[in-house]
Formats: structure tokens, C-alpha cells, sequence
């Protein structure tokens, strides 16, 4: 076969159309073996309780703020219950009273979901919005190894509850 320009250009197209058909075959072939887990971390240690800012931390690994109120410590997962959005931390202007279980309380801070709008108070209580039940509140412990701040997401505790070091 003489190679003119016109059989040069056809050998070189198909060629690169074969190339590209094998290549999309691979990737779809390799997406069906993924080698990567998509499963969050579930468990964080962080620092030493003296050296966590006094407020709200927010941890974007595990999705959680933590709070420290002196040497009181608690964390509240910013998941929402509803569709699992992040929620935001919104800091209110002047701090107002509602009615959460039949007592009165002191509400400094809310946090606020951006997806469908739920609304929940500072302790993760729900009050506004598709959101069917409270944010759920994080075990915090203190490791024995090395006495650092422990997050585990994998326990969730009752609402209020908090460690104190």
C-alpha cells in the first residue's frame, strides 16, 4: 500500500480514535474499583484542653464545634438532621430568651442551615425548618495516654452533656 497524504491522515485518525475508545474504556472500568475510602473520620484528637480557645472552634474534619466555657468543654455536630448540610454558627447581636423544655433560656448563639433554611438554638435544639430533631451532641473525653482533647462522632451523648477538667 503506497502511503499518500490521504491514507497518512486516515491511519493517524483512526488511530487516535482507538486510542481515545481505549482510554475511556479504562477510566470506566477503573472508577468501578475505587481506591480510596469515602467514609469520614469519625474520631479526632485534638490538644491539650488548656491550649483549645475559650468559645467555638469549629472542626471542619469531623463537622463538629467545639465549645469551652472556662474548663467546661462540649461539642455539637454541625451536621444537620435534616439532609446533612454544615450548619453555620451565627453569633446573635444581643442575646434573647426562649422557651426550650418548658424552661427559659438564655440564647447567645444559633446555628443556621443554608440548604433548606432549619434553624436550630445555641444547644442544638430545633426551631425553625424541615430539620425533624435536635443537632446531635458529640462525646468529648480526655485521652489517658496524653491527656489531649478526644471527638468522637461515633457517640453521641444527651443533650447538655459536658466534661469538665
Amino acid at each position: 500500500m503506497k502511503l499518500n497524504r490521504r491514507n497518512f491522515l486516515k491511519t493517524i485518525g483512526i488511530g487516535s480514535l482507538l486510542v481515545g475508545l481505549v482510554g475511556q474504556l479504562y477510566t470506566w472500568i477503573r472508577s468501578l474499583f475505587p481506591n480510596v475510602s469515602y467514609e469520614s473520620v469519625r474520631r479526632v484528637k485534638l490538644d491539650e484542653p488548656d491550649k483549645i480557645p475559650d468559645g467555638v472552634t469549629f472542626i471542619d474534619d469531623i463537622k463538629a464545634y467545639i465549645f469551652r466555657e472556662g474548663k467546661t468543654f462540649y461539642a455539637i455536630s454541625a451536621v444537620c438532621t435534616h439532609l446533612g448540610c454544615t450548619v453555620k454558627y451565627v453569633g446573635l447581636s444581643k442575646p434573647k430568651i426562649v422557651k426550650i423544655g418548658g424552661k427559659e433560656v438564655e440564647v447567645k448563639w444559633e446555628f443556621h442551615c443554608p440548604c433548606h433554611g432549619s434553624k436550630f438554638y445555641g444547644d442544638g435544639t430545633n426551631y425553625a425548618g424541615p430539620a425533624p430533631r435536635p443537632l446531635d451532641w458529640v462525646k468529648v473525653e480526655i485521652s489517658p495516654e496524653d491527656g489531649k482533647l478526644v471527638l468522637d462522632l461515633n457517640k453521641t451523648v444527651p443533650q447538655n452533656y459536658k466534661l469538665t477538667v
